[in-house]
């Protein structure tokens, strides 16, 4: 169900409990939640929308200014502050520094399409300078909350941080060489970081800023 108001559209959520009361709220991603009892009808709560479309526009707008806060404070894209904008469209819309999305459902799915392609380039980049004998690894992208990279050696693949895709390149660049330096020793040993050093110099400065 949408609800039209002042020519834009919003998607309506009914969530029926056993409440007394009908609550209306708008979520991040500027649809309209109502929680109402069982005993409301759509065409019931429809009616109460358009009793309170003057409140429900400022709420919307509220929320609007919440997400621009959220925006500046959180998204990035390697390294660059990413500015997304909340508009009904079908697929993510990418303007200079700016992204249209519909919610953060789209967004989350398009830093994952990003993470997925460009995790790739800087992998067979990093790979290709190896002079070690090491497997082309598979590469596995999630979320983690406590390590930006991991190897696995028994299916030869390397998994990394989906935040990754957020910072700076050289952060990438350098959890990469970690993990792909891992073929070659499987430890954190003397020789291993010489390994690491060897392909990504300035680690030990790249590798303090990750940790703060």
């Amino acid at each position: 169900m949408t609800l039209e108001i002042n020519g834009s559209y919003y998607d309506v959520i009914i969530e029926k409990k056993n409440n007394k009361n009908l609550y209306i709220r708008i979520t991040n991603d500027l649809k309209i939640k109502v929680t109402c009892s069982f005993l409301y009808t759509k065409s019931a709560v429809l009616g109460v929308l358009k009793e309170n479309e003057r409140s429900i526009l400022k709420m919307i707008e509220k929320q609007k200014q919440k997400n621009e806060i959220k925006n500046k404070e959180n998204h990035m894209y390697l390294g660059k502050k990413l500015n997304v904008l909340y508009q009904n469209v079908k697929s993510p819309k990418v303007l200079d520094d700016k992204i249209l999305v519909k919610d953060d459902d789209m967004l989350d799915k398009w830093y994952k399409k990003q993470a997925k392609e460009v995790f790739k380039i800087y992998l067979d980049e990093a790979y290709f300078v190896f002079d070690e004998d090491i497997p082309y690894p598979k590469i596995k992208v999630r979320s983690m909350k406590t390590r930006w990279g991991v190897c696995n050696k028994r299916d030869n693949s390397v998994t990394l941080n989906l935040d990754l895709i957020k910072k700076d390149h050289k952060y990438l660049n350098y959890v990469i060489v970690h993990e792909l330096s891992h073929f070659v020793y499987f430890n954190h040993s003397k020789e291993f970081w010489r390994t690491v050093e060897k392909y990504c110099p300035e680690y030990k400065m790249v590798r303090k800023e990750l940790k703060e």
